[in-house]
């Protein structure tokens, strides 16, 4: 009976008595060999027994790693050449040293069972490609030693061509290099060539600043022009602001399109001089733009009495603003003024008249056959003396007296001083003809240096005219004693 009080079956009373019999014998030694040699050998065999499958599988393809996979981060900056990096960075795992004892195991086992830290058999999953590494340029080969000797040196400074500074013509008008000349005369300028100072500007006044330089060029018709202001060596080392101004502009199209050219001068010694040569060009510029279309047709036409009493009604406003723009500032007129020469120029191919008007100093010449001509007409005391009013090719050369009434005796102030004179001059230009009206600041060098003129007459003559970068840099050609703005405009006849 069991401990519940239950009656064992009797097939279990028996093989209780069976195990558990006292009066049982003992079962003793085995007549099989039982040494710890035997054991062994009966557990090799039992674990080494091959296992026989249900189905033979297919030998898996060997994997490999794809260097193009992006699992490895580093592989793309190893260089090609070097081995690739192993797959896993873990530790080796040691090998164990096989004993004697082991060494008398069977053969290997059929089944392969993966460590845990190797990849699990298997077709590999889907894999991730980085972007392809471009292909690294090859280095250049070395020339030949023949070519050695021959080769370019990359620091070496290049050459400019001999016509790199001229739009259609070569620079020196004889197809060499063009020469460089720093400066005329026996002595150097006392001010340095380039720019040293800026003028001073503040807050309220950076609408009136003026850049240092101003360069510009056109062609129409049978003419090319050119056209510079550059601030003057004195102004440049004393960061005073340029006082010329220029004005360039085209009004209309076609044929009946006029060209102006206005250059004006402002007054040395009046601080805002700059701003009267610049109001000077603008109310020119915007009278002529009013008028251009008659103006266009006289020139055409060859009225020059209509063109000189228009032009000089045109210049007597401008003068008018500029002296009620005067009393706003409360300055005197003579403080803010400026010396003022136009140019027009008529787009059309068949006409060749040139008219040039103004006011104040400067100048205007004209280049022909290698020679320099002054065209600028005459004042009232020069006629006095003699002076012929026709010049050398019968242009006559008109002007105005401005003859000058008492003061009223009922004025409190005193008698305002007599206006400046209108100069008006318009001439026919020849093929190879140059033109060139000027402030005073290369006026007077042109007229008291012959070095000066003699140096632009062979720069400026056969065949063409010169492109921007070397007008600019003839207009500078520097003489000792002349350190003021120089504005210059030319105009070449083809």
């Amino acid at each position: 009976m069991s401990q519940q009080g239950e009656k064992p079956a009797a097939h279990e009373d028996d093989w209780w008595r069976k195990l558990y019999d006292e009066t049982a014998p003992d079962t003793g030694p085995s007549s099989a060999p039982d040494s710890l040699d035997d054991r062994f050998d009966s557990v090799s065999d039992t674990v080494n027994e091959p296992v026989e499958p249900e189905f033979e599988p297919e030998p898996l393809p060997e994997v490999r790693p794809d260097p193009r996979t992006a699992w490895d981060p580093y592989r793309e900056q190893a260089p090609p050449a070097e081995e690739p990096e192993p797959e896993s960075k873990a530790e080796p795992v040691p090998v164990p040293v096989a004993t004697a004892s082991q060494a008398a195991v069977p053969g290997p086992r059929n089944t392969a069972f993966p460590a845990p830290w190797e990849a699990p058999a298997g077709p590999p999953g889907p894999r991730t490609f980085a972007a392809p590494k471009p292909p690294e340029p090859e280095p250049p080969t070395a020339p030949p030693a023949a070519e050695t000797a021959t080769a370019r040196d990359p620091g070496a400074l290049d050459t400019l061509p001999p016509d790199w500074a001229a739009s259609d013509a070569p620079a020196d008008g004889g197809g060499g290099t063009r020469p460089f000349v720093d400066h005329l005369g026996d002595r150097p300028p006392t001010y340095d060539a380039e720019p040293v100072a800026l003028p001073a500007a503040t807050s309220e006044n950076l609408d009136e600043l003026v850049p240092d330089t101003v360069l510009d060029g056109a062609r129409y018709g049978t003419y090319t022009l050119r056209a510079a202001s550059v601030r003057g060596d004195s102004a440049r080392f004393r960061g005073e602001p340029r006082r010329d101004a220029l004005l360039t502009a085209r009004f209309g199209a076609a044929e009946s399109a006029l060209v102006l050219v206005a250059v004006a001068g402002g007054v040395r010694a009046g601080e805002g001089a700059h701003l009267a040569a610049a109001d000077a060009c603008r109310w020119i510029g915007g009278a002529v733009a009013r008028s251009h279309a008659r103006l266009s047709e006289d020139i055409r036409a060859g009225r020059r009495a209509d063109l000189k009493s228009g032009l000089h009604r045109l210049t007597d406003r401008t003068y008018g603003k500029l002296r009620a723009r005067a009393a706003e500032l409360g300055l005197e007129p003579g403080e803010y003024t400026t010396s003022l020469r136009c140019l027009l120029l008529s787009a059309d191919p068949d006409c060749r008249t040139r008219v040039f008007f103004g006011v104040g100093s400067g100048g205007l010449f004209r280049l022909r056959d290698g020679l320099w001509q002054d065209l600028e007409p005459v004042i009232p005391e020069e006629a006095a003396s003699g002076v012929s009013e026709e010049g050398p090719d019968g242009d006559r050369l008109t002007m105005d007296l401005q003859i000058t009434t008492p003061p009223s005796p009922y004025s409190d102030g005193p008698a305002p001083p007599p206006a400046e004179l209108f100069r008006f001059r318009a001439s026919v230009a020849r093929p190879g003809d140059t033109l060139l009206l000027c402030s005073n600041g290369l006026a007077e060098p042109m007229r008291d240096e012959p070095e000066l003129p003699a140096e632009l007459a062979e720069r400026w003559g056969p065949p063409g005219p010169p492109g921007l970068p070397a007008f600019l840099a003839d207009t500078q050609l520097r003489v000792k004693g002349y350190a003021d703005d120089r504005t210059c405009a030319a105009v070449w006849e083809a």
